[in-house]
């Protein structure tokens, strides 16, 4: 698509529906309830209607999780950077701070160098110019843009010029067809765990539906899709590690949570006073 197709593709299909994207999710939920569409065409289709209204802010990496390097450091010293940090396959480069992102380093780059024996080489020497977006730009205008520049990353800035976090290519996409896992990403345990005694521990990305069935619980939301966004909904905000929550005859505990989302979930039957 040309540049700015999404959302011209996006607003397209709002219009067709009356200018309303609510009429647009009932049909689409009276075509899974009627077996037309399953459960993750569903969450597809209802990411791409809130695509263009989300901000690169929710779903960043914020700064103090990001893996930089500094303009001090070598090839071979990023290269141990990239081996034991992740697998990243872009290191953004700062000089002085992490408000001073000065460019960005490809793991492919490193290859030639490391080859020819030259481990010692600064890394300001290979890195490439870095992209910057601000905090408010809408995910649909990034997408666009890392199409346009040819670019997989990009640097999010505040309204001083400094570093909120960054952004790729990935977690946009990730936003519409869920999470797409790697040969190096860490192996997570199953969506619902089972414990004795009746006890759930549940990630929070696990479908609504889902934990009702394994939970015998009845609860129900025609905003959100996950049980960790039930809870955020209820809560009115992204609760903290260790707080809990009780309804249902069970009670939520909070496992691991960071600034976007709600990671894990203990879920266990409420004893009888």
């Amino acid at each position: 698509m040309d540049e700015g197709s999404d959302s011209r593709f996006i607003n397209i299909i709002k219009k067709i529906f009356g200018n309303n994207s609510q009429h647009l999710e009932e049909h689409i939920l009276e075509a899974k309830a009627e077996g037309e569409i399953d459960r993750d065409e569903v969450s597809m289709l209802l990411n791409i209607l809130d695509f263009d209204e989300k901000r690169v802010t929710e779903i960043m990496v914020p700064r103090r999780d990001m893996v930089c390097a500094n303009d001090q450091q070598t090839v071979q010293d990023v290269a141990h950077l990239i081996v034991t940090q992740g697998a990243h396959s872009r290191i953004p480069v700062y000089t002085e701070t992490r408000d001073h992102i000065i460019g960005v380093v490809h793991s492919k780059d490193l290859l030639i160098p490391l080859l020819k024996g030259k481990d010692n080489l600064p890394i300001t020497d290979i890195m490439r110019p870095a992209f910057f977006v601000p905090e408010e730009s809408k995910l649909d205008s990034i997408l666009s843009s890392f199409k346009r520049e040819k670019l997989h990353m990009a640097i999010v800035q505040d309204e001083y010029g400094g570093t909120s976090g960054m952004v790729t290519m990935e977690d946009v996409l990730e936003e519409i067809v869920g999470e797409i896992a790697d040969e190096y990403d860490e192996v997570r345990p199953d969506d619902i765990q089972e414990l004795p005694n009746g006890v759930f521990i549940v990630s929070g990305r696990t479908p609504l539906e889902e934990v009702c069935e394994k939970c015998s619980l009845a609860l129900e939301s025609n905003d959100v899709d996950s049980i960790g966004g039930y809870i955020a909904a209820m809560a009115g905000r992204i609760p903290n590690q260790n707080e809990f929550f009780t309804f249902g005859g069970r009670r939520f505990t909070i496992l691991e949570a960071d600034d976007r989302q709600i990671w894990s979930i203990r879920i266990e039957i409420l004893e009888e006073a």
